[in-house]
């Protein structure tokens, strides 16, 4: 996990060594800075005349003044090296999480949709936002803190024993217990973190469904009962972080009693040894408890570390849940990149959305369509119609049989280009925000003027757009929110004619339009684009009953194929439709 992690530094790796490299620095100044203050304390108490014994050598005591200026020069020092780790660590540790983001971002654009189906939209805007936001903190502290408080606590021990002697022991005897009691309450709460961070999933679902339904919400005056969602979702999330928190709240004290326990036990030891050896040693407890407060702080600040970390390790793992995960969908070794023709054939297909889902979606699909044909597709809900077109790009894989395009499987296709022969027109349109043109240029980013014109006309979009101030360069909103229905699903077929497509799937895409405009699409299609397979799958029957052949689907299954003729005779569901629809009830044959 950590490795995986790791490569989202990459240029940041020169401030994620300087910063620990001045934070050592930093500490080796801050503890010798006392030092120098024993040496100055010395030198007046001498008069500057005294020799300081120093690793088996002799210094001679300076005087007061350069004691002074070598104190100002380390304080200086020791300040320099703080704001340069300080500066080095924030670079360090946003380029890691902006990285980081991004190879979130561009691993989830190779997902196939059966890897999507696996991750909820709210919890991989979770993993983006709030995990990665974690990872960033406990990252900024390991790259400062987690350098400084080992390298502190080390020179600070040294030291210690250097000015205290065996009095120095009593640092040492506390950090044991202090660590079984950080190891218990990381114990404690990693489970609660990793609960609470699938409820933050919860949370942002709530929040993206009352957004993204916020018209329907309105209409039907359900405010109260979303804002009590919630709610619920939010104390939720809040009770798991009280419980954890409450447990993590031990460190301080734990820290605290500690903390002035060995501050206690030293002035009593110090002061004892002090008044039976009859010594002086007021100094040498001052600069001893110096460093026996830069060891409990090096702990303190370990506890903060070992906090943090608690709490990102769980976001690191949700983080690394999506690195490692893998498209189940690949390029074969020697993929082709020429799609011959618009043919299609399914031979004997299965199809289920998971390994092991108990019942097939598609089941003993057997269809063979020519190039330039025109299919149509009609159905209940839930009867597949567009699991089974989802195979025809490869969406998906199929279970069982195969599908082929062009008289190839689609599993010897390169994705791209496979994609970019078969344009879809989905069920849910989407719009980006940004101009007519540049939505439209989805399609064809090199389609000029004149071709963006001649496919809205094709759609029937060109006479709307004609009636806006700013014609091709309006401005869409996110989502599409400042044109109506119809006119949406109108540029979205606009933009996927641009690709100019062997296979056209409209995908239930003209229902926002009204007949006679769903009509006039179809004589374009007829007339323009002859040779390029259509499938249209529709509700209505008006939308399919001119097409060479017509597929009702029912459970999965084909439950009958031919024209809107034979169709009429033959199948009772599509009858039934069609009755249902037309003449109040009376068929053609009546």
């Amino acid at each position: 996990m950590l490795k995986r992690l790791a490569k989202s530094i990459r240029e940041y790796k020169t401030a994620s060594i300087l910063s620990p490299l001045f934070v050592i620095m930093e500490v080796i100044l801050e503890c010798l800075i006392p030092l120098v203050i024993v040496w100055l304390g010395d030198a007046i108490k001498n008069d500057v005349t005294m020799w300081v014994p120093l690793a088996g050598a002799t210094i001679k005591t300076l005087g007061i003044g350069q004691y002074a200026i070598i104190l100002l020069a380390m304080a200086f020092a020791s300040l320099a090296c703080g704001a340069l780790a300080g500066a080095f660590c924030a670079k360090a540790s946003a380029g890691f999480a902006k990285n980081l983001r991004k190879d979130l971002y561009y691993k989830v654009q190779e997902f196939s949709f059966e890897n999507i189906d696996k991750f909820s939209t709210p919890s991989l805007v979770t993993r983006m936002t709030t995990d990665v936001t974690n990872v960033q903190m406990s990252y900024m502290m390991i790259v400062r803190l987690a350098f400084r408080c080992p390298v502190m606590l080390v020179f600070s021990v040294v030291m210690a024993f250097i000015i205290g002697g065996n009095l120095a022991w009593i640092f040492i005897a506390v950090i044991p217990p202090l660590t079984i009691i950080l190891l218990i309450i990381m114990k404690k709460t990693m489970p609660i973190f990793r609960r609470v961070f699938k409820k933050y999933d919860n949370l942002n679902e709530s929040v993206q469904e009352n957004i993204k339904g916020i018209r329907v919400v309105k209409s039907y005056v359900r405010e109260e009962y979303e804002k009590e969602k919630f709610e619920r979702a939010a104390d939720d999330v809040r009770a798991d972080f009280t419980r954890a928190e409450k447990i993590l709240a031990w460190n301080n004290p734990v820290m605290q009693l500690f903390f002035y326990g060995v501050l206690s036990s030293v002035l009593f030891i110090g002061s004892y040894l002090s008044i039976k050896n009859g010594n002086d040693m007021s100094w040498t407890l001052t600069q001893l408890i110096v460093y026996g407060m830069q060891i409990l702080m090096s702990l303190m600040m370990f506890s903060m570390v070992f906090v943090m970390i608690t709490m990102s390790i769980e976001s690191a793992r949700r983080i690394d849940e999506v690195l490692r995960e893998e498209s189940t969908l690949h390029n074969p070794e020697n993929p082709v990149h020429e799609v011959e023709n618009g043919s299609i054939d399914f031979n004997d297909v299965s199809f289920k959305y998971a390994a092991n889902a108990e019942k097939n979606v598609l089941e003993d699909i057997d269809l063979h369509i020519k190039s330039g044909e025109t299919i149509g597709i009609i159905g209940g809900t839930g009867s597949s119609k567009t699991s089974l077109v989802n195979l025809i790009s490869r969406l998906y894989d199929v279970s069982e049989g195969s599908v082929m395009v062009g008289g190839r499987d689609v599993r010897e296709y390169d994705l791209d280009s496979l994609r970019n022969q078969v344009a879809v027109v989905l069920q849910k349109n989407v719009l980006f925000s940004g101009t007519i043109k540049e939505n439209l240029r989805w399609g064809n980013q090199e389609a000029t003027d004149e071709e963006l014109e001649e496919a809205c006309r094709l759609a029937q979009a060109d006479e709307f757009i004609q009636g806006f101030p700013d014609k091709y360069d309006t401005y869409i909103e996110q989502g599409g929110t400042n044109v109506s229905g119809g006119q949406k699903q109108r540029l979205c077929i606009a933009r996927a004619l641009l690709k100019k497509p062997k296979i056209l799937i409209l995908d239930d895409s003209t229902s926002a339009v009204d007949t006679k405009t769903d009509a006039l699409i179809r004589k374009a299609f007829k007339e323009y684009i002859p040779e390029t397979t259509k499938i249209i799958i529709a509700q209505r029957t008006s939308s399919v009953e001119d097409a060479d052949r017509i597929l009702v689907m029912e459970s999965g299954k084909i439950n009958g194929i031919g024209t809107h003729e034979e169709l009429l005779k033959s199948n009772d569901i599509y009858r039934e439709v069609y009755t249902s629809q037309n003449k109040g009830g009376k068929s053609d044959e009546e």
